[in-house]
Formats: C-alpha cells, structure tokens, sequence
C-alpha cells in the first residue's frame, strides 16, 4: 500500500520486477490501454494522481515511483548510466505488467527519461506527453543549443550544484516554511506552480516531494571538484548526476534517429521557474545574476537554454520522420497538469484518441 493517503479510484501495488521492487499506482480497468506517467525530481507518482482519474474511461493509468522515490525498493542510481537505470526499470515494469504498447507522459525529470525510453522501447511506445520536460542534454554544465558543455569536465552539473540545506531539511522530513530560501514547502509553493497557486492536495504532495532518498549515493549524490567554475563536477551516484550531460552522451543521437516515431506533444507553463532559458536553478544564471561569486561571463559559462534546447531537438526529431507539437500554458509555472488541469486533459485526451 502507500505510505502516502491516495485519492478515491488510484489503487495502489507492489510488482515484483527482475530489477526491483517497484510501487505502482493504477486506475481505470486492468484491461484498458495502458498510460505509463513518470514523474520528476523531488515527487512522486502521487503526483499524477487527479491526471491519471482524467483519462478516458477505456485507459489504464500506471504510474510507479522511480527507484529513489516513493515506495519503491531503495536501490542505488549508477549516474554513469546517465538515465539508464530509470528507462531500463520502466521497461522491466512493463514486462512485467505484460505491456505490449503503452502510451508515455513525462514530467520534468520524467521528460528527460523519456527522450531515452523512446528509442529503447523499440515501437512499443504510441505516444509521448512531455510536461514541462528537462533537457535531452541533461540539467546543468551546457552553454548552447547544441549542447556543448561549458568545461571538458562538465563542471555546473551533477550533484554539487544541488543547495545543500533544501537536502538536509528534506532529510529530517521538514514541513515548516521557517527557512525562505530551502524549506521544501517554500521551494515547491514557489517554483513547482507559480504563485499564488496551491494545489488542493499540498499535503500530499509535500510528502511525495519528501518521499526522495538522501544521501551521497542518493540525493543529491556525490560530486567531484574542479578547476573550472563554479568549482564542482559530477560525481557518479544518484538522480543529480544521472542527469549531467558527462553521462547523458548520445540521448540526443538516439531519439531523433529512433527507427519508431510515436507523436510527441511537449505543453510547458510561460512562467516556469525550474525549465527555461533563464532557469533559477541553473549556475550559469544564479552567475549572472551575482548569486553564486566568480562568474566566468556569458561566452565561459551563460545560462543554460533548456527550452531552446528541447525545442532545437524535437525539431530535428520531425525533420527525420517524427511530429511535435508544442503548447505554452500562459500564467503557469512548472507542473501544467496541475495548474491547469483541464487544458492539460483535453491535450492527452485528443493525442490518446487520434493515436
């Protein structure tokens, strides 16, 4: 069962894959067309839980927490694998689950996934939904559209640019909003919707943001340090370094050469705080903003353009044989299928149907 309370319709499992252990929740009828949500960062599958009851009555909901997260067996993230260890247990899950095809949605970090998931599923993947994606070229320590690293060591990602006390209270399993600057309840009421947005179930998802391992193998993982600014590098545990562009390497390659092309529909808040070109979770832009001392400038290390980075990709996608389309939710931060939940229903709702 889950250690966080679900809403009326969301049953929750334990599945027993090759890989792990991993903690599911599902709604709509065990027969119906399987949907597959993968969440992001700091969250959890309760995340998707008012999207998942959305669904047309004839699909199938499943959204497990991701090895790390949630309920799911606790087991390490080899980083070196890049997102590796992540798309492989998904895939082990919907073995297990005798999937066949499935249709993804993804957010955040779960959009990033997916970029890897798409090519390795082979053609069992019918459709893609990215919310609020991260970049194909991984979070942090990219300086271009390209994605060309600002360091040869890919110094400004990995797990020693992650604010080491929003990890420490997250550890204790802090619920107050005394620190402004780090309590988890602070940063998800800021950045994860835009103000003054509170979502009905706070409670629930503050615990589902707590619900992520903590440590130095886990979050944010360890790092190494640098010559080059900001003075740290990826080190090779947990979701912080699985997400550097050291080891996120041919992603990029894989997904727009895929052989199987399902459809993509990539919907982002204008407003988002955490995913943009001028992300506030980026060095290069807490550099330029006099945040974090000793920026190099704009030509050593700018801000990431992870939007223009997502773009630029989903482009070259459908110039080798795929579709996109792209919908920008006016007046909304980083979670549009919480924030507007109608808009972000009706767009699944017609690709499930049109697929």
């Amino acid at each position: 069962m889950s250690s966080i309370p679900t809403l009326p319709g969301i049953t929750s499992q334990m599945i027993a894959t090759p890989r792990l252990q991993i903690h599911a929740l599902f709604s709509g009828p065990a027969n119906g067309i399987p949907v597959l949500f993968v969440h992001g960062n700091a969250s959890s599958a309760t995340y998707w839980e008012e999207t998942m009851l959305a669904l047309p009555p004839n699909y199938r909901g499943i959204a497990p927490d991701l090895r790390g997260y949630g309920d799911t067996e606790e087991q390490l993230i080899d980083a070196t694998r890049g997102l590796g260890d992540f798309v492989h247990d998904l895939l082990a899950l919907a073995d297990t689950l005798g999937l066949a095809r499935f249709h993804v949605v993804g957010h955040s970090m779960g959009g990033s996934v997916l970029f890897l998931l798409i090519p390795a599923a082979g053609d069992r993947v019918l459709s893609a939904t990215l919310a609020a994606p991260g970049s194909p070229y991984g979070f942090g320590g990219t300086k271009d559209v390209a994605g060309n690293p600002c360091a040869p060591d890919f110094a400004g990602s990995g797990g020693g640019i992650v604010n080491a006390e929003f990890t420490r209270l997250m550890s204790i399993g802090e619920r107050g909003s005394d620190n402004p600057q780090a309590s988890p309840r602070v940063v998800m009421n800021t950045f994860y919707w835009k103000p003054p947005f509170v979502p009905a179930r706070e409670e629930e998802l503050l615990s589902g943001l707590l619900s992520e391992r903590i440590g130095p193998n886990a979050y944010p993982g360890d790092f190494v340090p640098s010559e080059h600014w900001p003075g740290v590098g990826p080190g090779v545990w947990g979701p912080a370094n699985a997400l550097s562009p050291k080891y996120i390497g041919d992603s990029v390659a894989r997904f727009v050469n895929a052989t199987h092309k399902p459809p993509v529909v990539w919907v982002r808040g204008a407003d988002d705080q955490i995913v943009g070109d001028f992300s506030l979770f980026n060095l290069g832009t807490l550099g330029q903003l006099g945040i974090v001392p000793g920026w190099p400038g704009a030509d050593v290390h700018p801000p990431q353009p992870m939007v223009s980075q997502v773009r630029a990709v989903l482009e070259q996608y459908q110039a080798s044989g795929g579709t996109y389309e792209e919908h920008v939710f006016p007046d909304v931060g980083h979670t549009p299928y919480i924030e507007r939940p109608a808009e972000f229903n009706a767009l699944l709702a017609e690709l499930l149907a049109r697929v």
